[in-house]
């Protein structure tokens, strides 16, 4: 089932490739850092040329590197992204 969700309109807190990647080690240590920034760079670029989610709003990079290509909403089933990073 395809649906598009409305919008919150509270925004995501922005943050950089290499930010979230330091935050992401601390939490997640094994992580293999250079897969991950190639994974981030990749989809950023994807989402700057217009990928958008199944349901129409645009892709959440952060989520689609561990989630495949979705939206916040898609991928969370939330619709406050307000406490969550995406990549600026």
């Amino acid at each position: 089932m395809n649906f598009k969700s409305k919008p919150s309109k509270r925004t995501f807190k922005k943050i950089s490739i290499d930010k979230y990647i330091g935050l992401h080690k601390k939490s997640n240590p094994d992580t293999d850092t250079a897969v991950l920034k190639k994974s981030l760079t990749h989809i950023r670029t994807l989402k700057l040329q217009g990928q958008k989610c199944d349901c129409g709003n645009p892709i959440w990079i952060i989520g689609s590197a561990f989630a495949g290509m979705a939206c916040f909403t898609c991928i969370t089933g939330e619709t406050d992204c307000s406490n969550d990073y995406e990549i600026k």
